[in-house]
């Protein structure tokens, strides 16, 4: 949700790090808003479990990698 609400907000995530267990806001905000950007209508649970799962490896990935590091977003920022 974190990563999510920042997306629709169009903010920068140059210098935002996710924090496991925070909590922003209220399951029932988080549950609209994931089913706002999955993007099909009526999902199941299975498909947006799913979704979730994806989002969570690949976000969890990309802050893994030395290309997302501040370091290396020094020098590449606003691409």
């Amino acid at each position: 949700y974190q990563y999510l609400s920042r997306y629709k907000r169009k903010e920068d995530f140059d210098h935002f790090l996710f924090i496991p267990g925070r909590t922003e806001r209220t399951k029932k905000e988080c549950l609209k808003l994931l089913l706002e950007l999955y993007g099909r209508h009526n999902p199941s649970w299975t498909e947006l479990n799913n979704f979730i799962l994806f989002l969570n490896f690949q976000l969890s990935e990309c802050e893994k990698s030395i290309v997302c590091s501040p370091a290396v977003g020094k020098e590449f920022q606003g691409v």
